[in-house]
Order: structure tokens, then sequence, then C-alpha cells
């Protein structure tokens, strides 16, 4: 059996805070994967193992997924889902850990005991909507703002939030692990993704220029930045395009504009 990814939205408890779930399963070899920033955290719960967060992530994180395992993983938006371990996203920056207390006990038990990985997929689900997961309003509104597609500066942001600079940087460092400015460019590089896996634009460059990037080149030095390898060997011969034939759709859909979702929608992309 070759490695199978299958993803979908949350339930409606779980509609902003989390972005995506999935189910993942490797076949009979061992599976690189690559795990790129996403501006949150992502819950990973191999079936008949430890419970794991990833992230926030200001890099490519990579790893090898044992042979014949299954995963049901949760992808929250930024500044949600780090107080499963009760502590600043800060302190997670960049890191992989073992969840554990009640958290650990609760979710590694739902996996273990569930009919199918669907079922653990939807236990999992029960549970997080009985947490405390929202992040801080500033920063959920914060959030809001540096989406793709509305070009906003920093400072400016700061006077609309009635914050300094400073006390926005603290805030968004403690719910998202990142600064604002970073933020903003995981953001912008995740509306790159989300065209090209929704198929929009008939080239990088229109890509590029539709998310935000100055030209072709600035997209490649962000792409090398945050995900290891160039746009051509993130998503194969078709940079524009994301052929690797899993339906994202509940992962990009968070991240595209009301005019590309209009115009999908219509059947003119």
């Amino acid at each position: 059996m070759e490695q199978t990814y299958d993803e979908s939205a949350p339930v409606p408890a779980l509609a902003g805070l989390v972005r995506t779930v999935w189910i993942q399963r490797t076949g009979s070899e061992p599976y690189p994967q690559r795990d790129l920033p996403t501006g949150g955290v992502e819950l990973h719960c191999p079936v008949g193992g430890v419970p794991r967060l990833i992230g926030p992530l200001t890099r490519a994180h990579l790893q090898v997924i044992p042979p014949r395992t299954t995963i049901v993983g949760v992808r929250f938006m930024p500044g949600a889902g780090t107080r499963l371990l009760g502590v600043p996203a800060d302190e997670l920056v960049d890191c992989a850990v073992d969840l554990w207390g009640p958290p650990a006990d609760v979710i590694g038990a739902v996996v273990a005991d569930a009919a199918s990985p669907h079922h653990a997929l939807l236990g999992v689900q029960r549970y997080l909507a009985r947490q405390e997961l929202r992040p801080d309003p500033v920063v959920a509104e914060l959030v809001r703002r540096l989406m793709p597609w509305q070009p906003t500066a920093i400072a400016t942001l700061a006077d609309e939030l009635s914050l300094s600079e400073s006390q926005l940087r603290r805030r968004c460092l403690t719910a998202t692990g990142v600064g604002p400015k970073t933020l903003q460019r995981t953001l912008r590089f995740q509306g790159y993704l989300a065209l090209a896996q929704a198929g929009f634009g008939s080239g990088l460059a229109d890509l590029a220029a539709e998310v935000g990037y100055a030209d072709h080149a600035h997209l490649t030095r962000e792409c090398v930045r945050l995900a290891g390898v160039t746009p051509r060997d993130l998503l194969g011969d078709k940079a524009d395009r994301c052929d690797c034939g899993h339906d994202h759709t509940a992962s990009w859909a968070p991240f595209l504009g009301a005019r590309f979702v209009q115009a999908r929608r219509a059947g003119a992309v």
C-alpha cells in the first residue's frame, strides 16, 4: 500500500480554531515528511503511539514516518492549540514535543480505543472542542488582518488595535510563537500554496504577484527560507499547481480571498 493522506474540514465546534484535520497512512516503506510553517501548531496522534505537538515552525521540519503507521492530525489556526501544553507558544518554536499529563492520556486513549482512524479523528476533535483553546482576542484579530490579500503595515495595524508595536509583538509572540512580521510572511507563503493547490493562476510569476511578492525571485527566496527548497522542488514540475493527487480543499480554503472562492464555484478557474 502506498502512502495516503486524506484531509477534511474540522467539526463545527472547532471552526475558527482549527484549519484542517487529516488521516495519514504510510505504506510498506518509511515516508519522508516535510512539515512546513503554517503560522500555527499541529497535533499528530499516531495510532499506538504518543500524541505530539509540532511547531510553531519558522522553517521546514523534516521527519521520517515509520512504515505501516497511521496518524490522525489536527492543524490549528495561529494562536490556538498551544494551551494543550500550558506554555507560551514562543517556548515551542521549531520543536516537536510529546504531550504529557491529562491531554496525552485522554487523547491517547481516544485514539487507541477507536474502532477506526475516522472514529479516532472524530474523538480527538470532540475532546478538543471541550477545551479552552481560543486565542487572545487581540491576536485573533491580528491574525485575521494578516491573512493574505490585504497588505498591512505592522505599525498601522498596531495603531488600529490601540497597542504599541512592542506590545503587539509581545502578545503575538506569546500566542503564536513569532512576531507579527514573521507571521505575516508565513501566512503570505501559505497564501501562495493555497493558490497553487487550488489551481489558480497561469504561471508562477502570476501567483507571486497575486499573493503580494515583489516578483518570482522574491517568492523563490521566501520558499527556500520557509520550506528549504525552491517552489519547483516543493510542488513538482509545475510550481504553479499542486500535482500530488490529494484533495487540499479544507486546508487552502481559509487562505483564499472571497473572490477566488466565488470564481472557483462559478467554474472560472
